[in-house]
């Protein structure tokens, strides 16, 4: 049973974002619900990111800094979660920033309704690109072809618990995406609040913009990372990639005496990769 008064824990990972990070600070500590605590998680920064940090802990005390040698954001998540005590966690990159109503809404709705398993909300984009982020309705069978749900949902930190954890060899984005696979089961209820209370910081040159270019590799490692998932969804995706006829043919292979020889090496693999590339 959910108290009343839980604590959420905000885990801001950081590295080279100093100029933004007092826009990502202000926004937590406007929040409505006030049982927060925020994480915050120098990965090694070269910059003024402990100066902008210690502020403002010193202004309140709910805000902690943590320092830790450089090892990218899918660890750093972790670090800052391990070091946190709340019962729901909500990840907030240290450029971006949440509505003041958006904790609030989210824990409300958890109490309502305790078999929900993550809450998100509708996003804008600000920065250099302005306007709403159209994100399509949450669907897991969709969650498997592409991640609708960005970093900074919110889940209890028991749910986490149950997984590995953000995984480090996503070293070139989609980590947010690859926990979500792990955190999430086909049947688990997901909520998105009908509001813009997330506000993803649009700039000229960013992780998201950088890792273009090794998209591939890294849904590749989501498909090594979570192998099961995939094999019990390889109809759909067939379907869905190739179309009606294609299942049929893909299901006579299934079938042959060769396919069951070998399904247990690479085939399967080697079927799953070629849909995505």
């Amino acid at each position: 049973m959910e108290k009343n008064n839980v604590l959420v824990s905000v885990i801001v990972p950081c590295y080279n974002q100093a100029q933004y990070l007092a826009e990502t600070l202000d926004s937590v500590l406007a929040q409505t619900y006030p049982y927060w605590e925020c994480i915050i998680v120098n990965d090694g920064s070269p910059d003024n990111t402990e100066e902008v940090a210690n502020e403002y802990c010193e202004k309140d005390s709910r805000f902690h800094y943590y320092y830790k040698v450089n090892s990218g954001l899918a660890d750093t998540r972790n670090y800052g979660i391990s070091q946190s005590k709340g019962f729901y966690i909500l990840p907030l990159d240290s450029d971006d920033k949440i509505g003041s109503t958006y904790v609030e809404k989210a824990v409300m709705y958890f109490k309502k309704n305790p078999n929900t398993k993550l809450v998100y909300c509708e996003a804008e984009f600000f920065g250099c690109e302005t306007g709403s982020w159209e994100l399509p309705p949450y669907n897991y069978k969709n969650l498997l072809r592409y991640n609708h749900i960005f970093c900074s949902c919110i889940f209890r930190r028991a749910d986490y618990n149950r997984t590995s954890g953000y995984n480090s060899n996503m070293k070139y984005g989609l980590e947010d995406w690859d926990f979500l696979l792990s955190l999430l089961n086909p049947d688990d209820i997901v909520f998105r609040i009908p509001e813009k209370l997330f506000f993803y910081r649009k700039k000229e040159s960013s992780m998201l913009t950088d890792m273009k270019s090794k998209e591939k590799l890294m849904i590749s490692q989501i498909i090594v990372n979570h192998p099961n998932i995939f094999m019990n969804q390889i109809d759909y995706l067939i379907e869905y990639f190739y179309g009606s006829d294609y299942k049929s043919a893909y299901q006579k292979v299934c079938s042959s005496h060769a396919y069951r020889l070998g399904k247990y090496l690479l085939a399967p693999l080697r079927i799953i990769r070629r849909i995505f590339w």
